[in-house]
């Protein structure tokens, strides 16, 4: 696999992330920073292990603010889930993660739902203070790579077009990111 790298720009407020997807032995490796300069700044670095198929095998982020902040999120067999190390039964059964501040986990969702509408319960990141919650999403194929995501659980009623590109990755977010 060709190393992939993105920018995307925030639409609501500044900000910029610097993104790299790049294959390393038998895992996806993506080495990402977060730049958000909006009403309450914040920097964030995430380093998200994937298995071939896209599925997270594991995800570090490190949030900088006035109070710096590490969490670790690995996968334990098909949907049970480790933060920091200790078990989070509360997240079984969540297909993927999603971090509010990138838009790359929506690229993720459409992964595991393998190009087809549907729902999934997701390990939801805020950031920057790196809470995790369940999370239920719904995704709804309009073709042409073009996705309406409706979050159903922490943001219901939240509503976006999303487009991807030829790569899978996303291109625009409705209202809160595009590539560069």
């Amino acid at each position: 696999m060709k190393s992939l790298v993105r920018r995307w720009r925030r639409l609501d407020e500044p900000g910029l992330e610097l993104f790299r997807l790049q294959q390393v032995a038998d895992v996806l490796e993506v080495r990402s920073w977060i730049v958000h300069a909006g009403k309450a700044p914040f920097s964030l670095s995430y380093v998200w292990k994937l298995d071939p198929a896209w599925s997270t095998r594991s995800l570090r982020l490190d949030s900088y603010t006035d109070r710096n902040r590490t969490c670790l999120l690995e996968r334990e067999g098909p949907a049970a889930w480790r933060v920091d190390g200790k078990p989070r039964p509360d997240l079984d059964g969540c297909a993927e993660i999603d971090v509010s501040a990138t838009p790359f986990c929506n690229a993720l969702a459409v992964h595991h739902l393998r190009q087809r509408s549907g729902e999934l319960t997701t390990a939801y990141v805020d950031a920057p203070a790196l809470s995790v919650t369940p999370s239920r999403q719904r995704y709804e194929a309009l073709g042409g790579g073009r996705w309406r995501y409706v979050d159903l659980g922490v943001a219901a009623g939240f509503e976006a077009t999303i487009e991807l590109d030829a790569d899978g990755l996303v291109a625009r977010y409705q209202g809160l990111f595009e590539a560069l």
